[in-house]
Parts: C-alpha cells; structure tokens; sequence
C-alpha cells in the first residue's frame, strides 16, 4: 500500500501526528542546535514538564529522530542528540516554525477579530 495520510489504514497517520506534535518540533528544534542534556532540554523547551519531555524523547527516539547517548558514567551523563533522520526533519520542521512566526501577525488579528465579533 503507498503511504497516504488521508487513509485511516496508513500508519503514517500515526508518524504524523506523533512527529507534528508541539513538543516534539519544539525538541528537535532545540536539538538543531547540538546535543543537549535532559536539564538543558527542559530549559530550553520552556513550559514542557519532566514527564512530557521524557515521553516525547521517547517517541523520537523509537523514530530514529533522535538518539539517546548514554556515556556509561558515574553521575549519569545522558545527552540527546538528531540522528541523520532527525537532521532532515529539522529542515521541514524550521520550516512551519518559521511560516508560523512569520505568519503570527495575520493569525492573530483574525484570532482577535473572531473572538470580539
């Protein structure tokens, strides 16, 4: 079967939606810029709670959007980084953060107009 997302079959509905997630572009935004630790993630990410972030990690990892270095010390040092994949889909991320930023003005008037009329 060819992947289309219309189609309530296609698993890549599922791939969609668990990549277009807000955090999940927020990530692998924050990851474009190098690897991060979990501290400077939940810094960085602002608003994203531990859990969320752990979850969402998690997703992109099994993704291959991001991989987890674990560097087997004492304390723990685990840091997050894009695989090629996570590279590639940083570009089309950056992409609708970038349209979305440069489009905010025009939400937002007709955001503030709906909600006064």
């Amino acid at each position: 079967m060819k992947p289309d997302v219309l189609s309530s079959q296609c698993s890549s509905r599922r791939y969609l939606a668990s990549l277009t997630s807000k955090w999940s572009i927020l990530i692998v935004n924050a990851l474009g810029h190098g690897p991060l630790r979990n501290g400077e993630l939940l810094r960085t990410v602002e608003g994203i709670s531990q859990k969320m972030l752990t979850q969402t990690l998690q997703e992109l990892t099994a993704l291959n959007i991001v991989e987890r270095d674990d560097k087997k010390t004492i304390p723990p040092h685990v840091e997050y980084k894009l695989t090629v994949l996570g590279h590639s889909f940083k570009k089309e991320a950056n992409s609708l953060i970038r349209w979305v930023e440069a489009s905010l003005p025009l939400i937002s008037e007709r955001t503030r107009r709906r909600r006064t009329s």
